[in-house]
This record gives structure tokens, sequence and C-alpha cells, in this order.
């Protein structure tokens, strides 16, 4: 079972969560080739271990989050905010 402890609302099932993506991918620019993006939506790493990802809150405040999390144990190192105003806010982002 997976637990996420969303910064506003404390710490919560996983149902409440929907999975974003990979969230250390770094998208291309607007104006980039069509396959720099096919490249960053397609071709992911299948990463054992440790990875940087994005999950949205949205049963509860609807906040997307950065969830450092191990895919082979689900362990949670860390959840932040994706957004730095709310970092801010939180007194994170200094």
């Amino acid at each position: 079972m997976i637990r996420i402890k969303c910064p506003f609302c404390g710490e919560r099932d996983h149902s409440e969560f929907t999975y974003g993506n990979d969230g250390s991918i770094e998208y291309p620019s607007l104006d980039a080739p069509t396959e720099d993006w096919v490249k960053a939506i397609f071709f992911r790493k299948n990463i054992s271990g440790m990875q940087l990802e994005t999950w949205h809150h949205t049963s509860g405040c609807r906040l997307w989050l950065y969830v450092k999390r191990n895919t082979v144990t689900h362990e949670i190192e860390s959840v932040e905010p994706c957004h730095s105003h709310i970092r801010k806010f939180l007194g994170e982002d200094k």
C-alpha cells in the first residue's frame, strides 16, 4: 500500500492521487522538432529504484506534487509541491 503525505492534506492513500509521469523529464521547447517531442514523450527509462515522479491529488487539494519514490519497494523518500509559488508559501523555497 502506498501512502503519500500531501503538504496540505496530510498522509493519504494513493487512491486519492493520479500518477502523472516521470518528474525528471525535461521537455523540449514548443518549437522543437517533432522527433525531440517523440523522444521526450514515448522513449522513457524504466527505472528500478529511486525515481522522481509527479502525482496529482485529484481527490483532495488538487495540488501537483513531486514524489521521490522507490519503484521496487514503493517507499517514499520525499513529497513537495511542483509549483515554486506553493513551495514559497510553505517556506520550502528560499
